[in-house]
């Protein structure tokens, strides 16, 4: 698939994803989510190995399916190709579950902010910094639900992107480290950095060229080390450099409290500070799509060129 195509697929994914957003019933991911459970209660054992097999009996055999049906002829491999990354984007999604936030905040209303939130993150809903939550939340997850699904589109097309965003939710899964996942899910949480690691500095890179740049990068440089996350840590310092506020400290999770490194630089967020996180993720897509495309006529005016 030619660069061009490409940029055309992924601009009528993000267009698609703008309009419909989330499917509402038979999401192809809650199926999923369905056969990896089961694959668990038969298979489940405290063991890396045998979550290496489950990780690969739950994954490999829909990434071939999806080489075979992007390979078919046009239009029907690339109206695959489409729906494929339509389904693993995450950007409407993403403004769906944090509006309700912004509209609780908006209206005084901190018990409904608060629920809202306490719906999209792992940590004790009662103890959570609510807009710092909900921007953290953004952050990441323009990564892991927008920029790492283009960049696997870009790479290996609709067998990148579905296995990519396989591995994701296995991860979101069974990637706890807890008596029962610490072993079992050990080669979900593993593949998944693995699968994440060149997007998350690729989405830092790009938060920081749409924001504050050079307090960005800085905010990278000295504070993601210190994260335990190798992929979040550069994501989020990154991005709360670039809108100039501050995030991380300590978090509650079951119960136990969580020294967490600070992120960025400046105060800490205001429900304002929300609409301009998500306005981060958006432009960062707008950029990507316009590189894409640029890059793609530029291939296409060298070939010519060449042929010439």
């Amino acid at each position: 698939m030619d660069l061009l195509t490409t940029a055309a697929l992924a601009a009528g994914a993000v267009l698609l994803d703008a309009g419909l957003g989330e499917p509402r019933r038979r999401h192809p991911l809650v199926g999923f989510g369905r056969l990896a459970q089961w694959i668990e209660g038969r298979g489940h054992r405290p063991s890396r190995r045998t979550g290496a097999c489950a990780l690969l009996l739950a994954v490999a055999p829909w990434g071939l399916l999806a080489a075979w049906l992007a390979a078919l002829p046009d239009p029907w491999g690339a109206a695959f190709s489409l729906w494929a990354l339509y389904f693993a984007l995450g950007l409407r999604s993403l403004h769906d579950h944090v509006r309700p936030i912004v509209a609780g905040l908006a209206h005084g209303d901190e018990g409904a902010a608060r629920a809202a939130v306490a719906r999209i993150v792992s940590r004790d809903a009662e103890t959570l910094e609510i807009a710092a939550s909900a921007c953290e939340t953004v952050l990441e997850n323009g990564n892991d639900g927008v920029f790492g699904a283009l960049f696997w589109f870009c790479c290996a097309g609709a067998p990148g992107v579905i296995v990519y965003r396989l591995v994701n939710t296995l991860d979101a899964m069974w990637g706890y480290r807890n008596d029962r996942y610490l072993h079992f899910g050990w080669a979900a949480a593993r593949l998944d950095d693995v699968l994440n690691w060149l997007p998350a500095r690729l989405t830092a890179l790009t938060y920081a060229l749409s924001g504050r740049t050079r307090q960005a990068l800085a905010c990278w440089r000295s504070q993601a080390p210190a994260w335990d996350s190798p992929n979040a840590g550069p994501v989020m310092a990154s991005g709360a450099g670039a809108l100039g506020i501050r995030l991380g400290g300590p978090a509650r999770y079951g119960g136990a409290w969580h020294e967490r490194p600070p992120l960025g630089a400046g105060a800490p967020p205001t429900a304002a500070d929300i609409d301009r996180a998500l306005g981060l993720v958006r432009h960062g897509v707008a950029l990507w799509l316009a590189a894409l495309l640029v890059s793609g006529m530029g291939a296409l005016v060298f070939q010519r060129g060449w042929h010439a």
